[in-house]
């Protein structure tokens, strides 16, 4: 192949990418938008005053690890496990 032809090739290789690149991205909005993980949970029908003098929502629901990690606190500090197993226990829960 010559010099255009490779030109050629790399631009419609770098035009398909771009191609892919915006439907998986398309695709990604759409599935985001029908699991409501993009909506900003406030519901379309308030208006933003009613929004604004609305009581603060109460705290989110802590993860289940902080319980399991406060039942593993107690356990270290009355000695029965050890720090050791503290630690990697917390290192597991946490995915670190």
């Amino acid at each position: 192949m010559g010099l255009m032809a490779n030109r050629a090739a790399g631009r419609m290789q770098a035009r398909q990418t771009y191609r892919t690149a915006s439907r998986m991205q398309r695709r990604r909005s759409f599935v985001q938008s029908k699991t409501g993980m993009r909506e900003d949970f406030s519901s379309p029908e308030e208006p933003a005053e009613a929004a604004a003098a609305s009581p603060a929502p109460a705290a989110a629901p802590e993860p289940e690890y902080v319980g399991e990690l406060e039942r593993l606190a107690q356990l270290r500090d009355q000695g029965i496990i050890t720090i050791e197993d503290f630690e990697a226990k917390k290192k597991q829960l946490l995915g670190i």
